[in-house]
């Protein structure tokens, strides 16, 4: 027997609409080097030689730090 306690809170919002929708991400392949782009759920495998280790390319975001 399984007991579900359903709990309703009105601050928790759940809008699909207001998300932007996940851009896919470029992947480099360990082996061959090809490129590979890849979205969310997608089998972490390059598309050329089948190797499964695949490295995340650079993001083009200013990446700032603070050093103290």
């Amino acid at each position: 027997h399984h007991r579900f306690i359903i709990i309703k809170n009105p601050r928790i919002q759940f809008n699909t609409m207001d998300q932007p929708l996940p851009e896919p991400v470029t992947y480099v392949c360990g082996d061959c080097g090809q490129e590979n782009t890849l979205k969310p759920g997608d089998v972490i495998q390059c598309r050329e030689c089948g190797y499964r280790i695949l490295y995340k390319k650079r993001t083009r975001r200013v990446v700032q730090y603070e050093a103290r």
